[in-house]
């Protein structure tokens, strides 16, 4: 079963497997609500599911984050302890549980290991979505440890490509970035301002990679509790901005507005233990904002275009 798999990461997820040729479970949110513990226990008695991929969540930039913290921590809170708890009662062998790199301290080292979760303070930006996801991966954690189950846990990095959410306000900063240099490009403008100073870097994985690692983490006998997924390189917002812009074609000035957070300043995750398992990104940022700029433009010719 994939959880999630309407969003970005879990359609990627289901189109590799469907690359290797494997089927999965899906239900909407319409057909199947994980925030209803009774539904989605009946679920899992019902259809006798073996493996979950769980990549259901409520997620978002900056902007949704700070706007939204009670949302974002009921929502992404009940779906997990509901999901996991289902799991265990009903005999599921193997559950991977998505967390998040934003879930590491605000002043975590660099690069990030796993061993600085909860460490330190977390960035207050996004702390109630940190606080439900490392609720989720901690819960995977203990019941590993208590009952024996094979439940574990990956972080992935910024995630970008196809299916990703372009809302004006609420998206990520890197499908932000595609919109508005594709919008100033169509209208002409002479320049595009970006949020904070430009100066905060940030690490960015193809959301199709991400899907080649969890399908990879399904294949090991023994997997880490927790292990960050990306591609252990940063760069920073406004060098962000100027390949977006230079993929678009957008010819014009790029300015930055103090005024806006920034956020954590650097975040890049630690690789060692991923690349220790044998697996390692293969996209690399250029290509990866092609290919989702293409995908951005034919989703606009669709009028299937993400903005939720």
């Amino acid at each position: 079963m994939v959880t999630g798999h309407g969003g970005m990461v879990g359609s990627a997820v289901v189109r590799a497997l469907a690359a290797k040729g494997c089927g999965a479970i899906t239900r909407s949110r319409s057909q199947l609500d994980l925030c209803n513990q009774k539904a989605i226990s009946d679920f899992f008695a019902s259809h006798k599911i073996d493996t979950v991929i769980f990549c259901a969540g409520k997620v978002g930039g900056i902007h949704a984050n700070n706007t939204y913290p009670a949302e974002f921590m009921h929502q992404n809170l009940a779906m997990a302890a509901n999901s996991i708890h289902s799991a265990y009662e009903n005999k599921v062998k193997r559950f991977l549980y998505l967390g998040s790199t934003c879930i590491y301290p605000k002043n975590a080292p660099q690069p990030m290991p796993e061993s600085c979760l909860l460490a330190s303070p977390l960035e207050k930006t996004n702390e109630a979505y940190a606080l439900a996801k490392i609720a989720g991966l901690k819960m995977c954690q203990f019941y590993r440890r208590q009952y024996g189950v094979m439940f574990h846990s990956a972080m992935p990095t910024n995630l970008y490509g196809p299916g990703d959410n372009y809302h004006p306000e609420n998206s990520h900063v890197l499908p932000a970035l595609i919109r508005r240099f594709h919008e100033a490009k169509e209208a002409g403008d002479a320049q595009v301002t970006i949020w904070g100073t430009g100066t905060p870097r940030r690490e960015f994985l193809h959301v199709d990679d991400l899907a080649d690692g969890l399908l990879h983490l399904l294949t090991l006998g023994d997997p880490p509790d927790v292990v960050n997924v990306g591609t252990g390189v940063d760069v920073s917002i406004l060098e962000l901005a100027d390949l977006v812009a230079e993929v678009i074609g957008f010819a014009g000035e790029i300015k930055t507005d103090p005024s806006k957070p920034d956020g954590t300043q650097v975040k890049r995750t630690d690789m060692t233990l991923m690349h220790s398992t044998g697996w390692q990104a293969k996209i690399d940022l250029r290509t990866g904002i092609e290919q989702t700029y293409q995908d951005f433009l034919k989703e606009v010719g669709d009028r299937q275009l993400r903005e939720s």
